[in-house]
């Protein structure tokens, strides 16, 4: 049994994270959505609701767990027995960070590869930052997030511009 751990904020998860898993579990067992505490970013959803979030939109899928984390991703993947951390490239632009992260992630734990999957096409622009930014705007987000986490966006910002 082969376990892949998708890291992340996912603030909010959206349809490119979603297609990532999805996908994902065509080539995995098991398939550990980790949702990172990330105390270097300030969310606009708290950890816990960030999780309430993917469990809802990742419902449909039998081998997804999800789960929070803080610490090293490492520690999580091993904790998990996972072989692999998979990571999404939008663009050549993700490449230089994320070539970094695989790099100090093997160093910390070389029985652990990372493969990178690139989201559908109709995703390739899609981020958690721009989302966040179009929904406090009042823009339509319908095509880019699940149902559940439109409502959330909505909810979140239609208090905070009243």
């Amino acid at each position: 049994m082969i376990t892949a751990i998708y890291p992340g904020t996912f603030d909010p998860i959206t349809n490119g994270h979603t297609d990532i898993v999805r996908r994902a579990t065509r080539l995995f067992d098991k398939v550990v959505v980790a949702v990172a505490l990330n105390a270097g970013k300030e969310p606009a959803c708290t950890l816990d609701r960030r999780v309430e979030l993917a469990k809802t939109v990742l419902a449909e899928f039998d081998s997804v767990e999800v789960k929070s984390f803080s610490g090293l991703l490492v520690d999580l993947a091993k904790t998990e027995g996972a072989e692999v951390i998979l990571r999404g490239l939008r663009a050549v632009s993700d490449f230089e960070h994320e070539f970094q992260l695989a790099g100090m992630n093997r160093r910390l734990a070389p029985e652990i590869e990372t493969m990178f999957l690139t989201p559908a096409e109709r995703y390739t622009f899609t981020s958690s930052s721009l989302v966040r930014n179009v929904a406090a705007h009042g823009g339509d987000v319908s095509s880019l997030v699940h149902p559940v986490v439109e409502a959330a966006l909505k909810d979140k910002y239609s208090i905070e511009t009243e």
